[in-house]
């Protein structure tokens, strides 16, 4: 380079001289536009030799370091590096590189005086190169830089090598481009479709059905294959895979608006085994997230990778479908844990609701009748349920309650834990005896969360069934007469039906009133259970103040508690309610200090909405109709800015019907109520 430069000042000299002989003669012809022109270029050879001046000198540097830092076989060394290899300056311009760096990276051309910035946008040279340097490309063609300083710091110099990887890199991108992920396609309300259909109509939704998914896996690339008559093996590449997930599984909506005879819509559960190893693995994995998809109520996909699971859709309701053959068996199963056992202990999840206490009570009372040792683990400073332990403690129940302390003495080998109305290890009353059981049972109809309990003997999970109450009572019907529940059990139970379908209006289905005409055949007495849900005026006056401070935001009611109240949790259920009595107003959403940094979120809707959806956003859980969440270490301020951001994220992907859309922890699902919230 120096043999450059010093090419080129005879040349910058040479001009020089011609420009003041013009300039001269253009004086003395007194030629003013000449002798501007002149005098221009006579100012631009002056800034070519200060720039060749400082360049050399630059370089004289840059020469005079390595002579003064490097051994002469160090020299050699780096005039032969067998690496592309740059020098620029702190302004980024380059002042060296090597015969590799111009053939291999600069593709034979000259790039003196060029930034390396423009060159390589990619290079950082203020910071600390990390081990894997940087990506950069050039023309084309993919490189890993090493850029690091040289020199003394007021020279500003820089030197950076250059590996050509850029083959290594696209055989990578191929290779995990074509990755397989495998994916279940489930038709999941099949038989409901068509039970009342003629031959001719099934045919015809079945047809229009497999043409919408074979069409879809067909635009992907991918390859499907019908295993049963309402489930499909899908086989896709990563790279198409990643646009699905983009347009968020839109074939859920293209296949949701196929109606059957009867305008039934027919909805999709797809499960996804993204990232596996082999294929065996990601089919295991996608049996899985097809399992979460259809807990969660189905009409959504799950993708599972190694770090969990991903949600799309979710927007139809439910359709019951429960069979009794399953509850049979189940009821059949049950007694044989039950019997086989030494003792049982009844337990539900903290903060316990009518609901969780009801479906306690209702197995009490028959386990009892069995003969066994049985126990409910009660949290009185916690529980939501004052006045149903009243009433029950006067109604055979004495003898049936314990803390969660007294709980531990009693768990031994053989004892049979039962959990109801929950199935997340983190909301139990007491985590640590359900990790000292090893025998568990969970009954629980709420929408599956990831981290459920997956070591349980026996898990009876019906997201479709409006409470734990309505599964217990229909249970009970096929343990038989022979263990016959009491009056204040019924009780109970009903008021735990009562309590999740907002007196029968929200999730009611043919089997909720099936079950509660049973409990009212046992002595259910309906005056005695609407007495469960009275409430104090102190509570009545404090939660008109939280429905009069709501306000409302893109078609969501929101009311915001900042100042402590007694029976906060209840006042916040039971407000949510009455916020749904708005015009047009989609879901209802109430904020409350619970104390010790932790803000809480009450969410209700009527269906329009899939309040639970926009409560996973913020790390919580629960129902289409009825959800919630506990964030801990932040301020208020910032939860309801979160919870703005939610509820326009998920209203931006709604339908104008409206119809909702789902997306894709902070730790509580709403599922506990409160007892009065009527």
């Amino acid at each position: 380079m120096k043999k450059r430069i010093v090419l080129f000042v005879p040349l910058v000299i040479t001009i020089a001289v011609l420009d003041i002989v013009a300039l001269a003669m253009a004086l003395y012809e007194q030629n003013l536009a000449l002798g501007i022109t002149v005098l221009l270029m006579l100012l631009a050879s002056a800034a070519a030799f200060y720039k060749i001046f400082t360049v050399n000198l630059t370089m004289n540097r840059f020469y005079k370091n390595i002579n003064s830092f490097l051994t002469p076989y160090q020299k050699d060394a780096l005039l032969s590096f067998p690496l592309p290899i740059v020098v620029f300056n702190q302004r980024g311009e380059i002042l060296w590189y090597n015969e590799l760096m111009k053939e291999r990276v600069f593709a034979g051309e000259d790039s003196f005086g060029y930034n390396v910035h423009d060159l390589f946008p990619n290079l950082n040279t203020d910071q600390p190169c990390p081990p894997s340097g940087y990506g950069v490309e050039y023309k084309g063609k993919l490189f890993t830089a090493f850029p690091s300083k040289a020199g003394h710091e007021a020279e500003g110099l820089s030197v950076s090598y250059f590996i050509d990887d850029d083959k290594l890199k696209r055989i990578a991108k191929e290779y995990f481009s074509s990755r397989p992920a495998v994916a279940w396609f489930m038709i999941d309300n099949y038989d409901e479709l068509l039970q009342n259909a003629r031959e001719n109509e099934r045919s015809q939704v079945m047809a229009e059905v497999e043409y919408v998914i074979e069409t879809f896996v067909a635009n992907n690339h991918g390859l499907v294959k019908k295993i049963d008559k309402d489930r499909f093996l899908v086989i896709l590449e990563e790279r198409y895979l990643r646009g699905i997930v983009e347009n968020r599984f839109n074939i859920l909506d293209d296949v949701r608006r196929i109606e059957a005879a009867d305008k039934m819509p027919v909805t999709l559960s797809i499960g996804v085994g993204r990232e596996a190893k082999s294929i065996d693995e990601g089919e295991a994995m996608a049996r899985q997230a097809l399992d979460m998809a259809l807990g969660r109520g189905g009409d959504q996909a799950a993708i599972r990778t190694k770090n969990g699971y991903d949600f799309y859709g979710g927007v139809a309701k439910g359709v019951e479908k429960r069979t009794k053959v399953k509850t049979r068996i189940v009821a059949s199963a049950l007694q044989e844990l039950i019997q086989s056992s030494s003792n049982v202990i009844l337990m539900g999840h903290r903060f316990a609701d009518l609901d969780c206490m009801g479906a306690a009570a209702g197995l009490w009372y028959a386990i009892k009748e069995m003969g066994k040792p049985v126990k409910i683990v009660y949290n009185e400073k916690t529980s939501l349920t004052k006045n149903l332990y009243d009433r029950l403690l006067v109604n055979g129940f004495e003898d049936a309650f314990i803390s969660p302390e007294q709980a531990m003495n009693l768990a031994v080998e053989k004892t049979l834990l039962i959990i109801v109305d929950t199935h997340t290890p983190q909301m139990l009353e007491s985590q640590q005896l359900y990790e000292a059981c090893k025998d568990v049972a969970v009954i629980d109809h709420h929408r599956k969360m990831v981290g459920y309990i997956d070591n349980a003997v026996l898990f009876h999970h019906e997201p479709f069934a409006s409470s734990a109450s309505e599964m217990v009572a229909e249970l009970l019907q096929y343990i038989g007469d022979k263990y016959r529940i009491n009056g204040g059990a019924a009780d109970a139970l009903l008021s735990g039906i009562m309590l999740d379908t907002k007196n029968f209006i929200m999730r009611t289905g043919v089997r909720t009133f099936e079950a509660a005409a049973y409990l009212k055949r046992m002595g259910a007495d309906t005056i005695e259970v609407k007495a469960l849900f009275a409430t104090t005026m102190e509570a009545y006056q404090e939660r008109s103040k939280v429905v009069a401070s709501a306000e409302v935001y893109n078609h969501c009611a929101i009311a915001c508690v900042k100042e402590p109240m007694d029976q906060i949790k209840v006042i916040a259920a039971q407000s949510a309610d009455e916020l749904l009595n708005i015009n047009d107003v989609f879901g209802s959403f109430v904020l409350y200090y619970e104390g010790e940094g932790i803000v809480g979120l009450s969410a209700r809707s009527m269906g329009k909405m899939n309040v639970q959806v926009v409560m996973e956003k913020l790390g919580g859980g629960g129902h289409q109709t009825m959800a919630g969440a506990q964030i801990r270490n932040t301020t208020f301020e910032e939860v309801r800015q979160r919870l703005n951001e939610a509820i326009d994220e998920y209203l931006s992907t709604m339908n104008p019907d409206p119809v909702p859309a789902e997306p894709g922890p902070v730790q509580l699902m709403d599922h506990f109520h409160s007892p009065s919230e009527k």
